[in-house]
């Protein structure tokens, strides 16, 4: 993934990118250089980005038991 430095030095973090460290707008990162000679950009804050999974976490609803939701899934209502 390229992308361009502007006249001021900055550059655009591919979206891919962000989504995988999970920066967003005022998230701090922060520039090692490695062993190799390249450069790694890592969230400052260490933090690890929520898991897709996390992210659908939750519940089927208030007030349902699980005979209700099972009902509601094979079309019993």
């Amino acid at each position: 993934m390229a992308t361009t430095v502007t006249a001021k030095g900055q550059v655009t973090i591919p979206k891919p990118v962000r989504d995988f460290l999970g920066i967003v707008p005022g998230s701090k990162v922060d520039f090692h250089r490695a062993a190799d000679g390249s450069v790694v950009l890592a969230r400052a804050d260490k933090k690890q980005p929520a898991s897709r999974f996390a992210k659908l976490r939750g519940h089927a609803g208030s007030g349902l038991d699980t005979e209700a939701i099972m009902a509601l899934t094979r079309g019993e209502t």
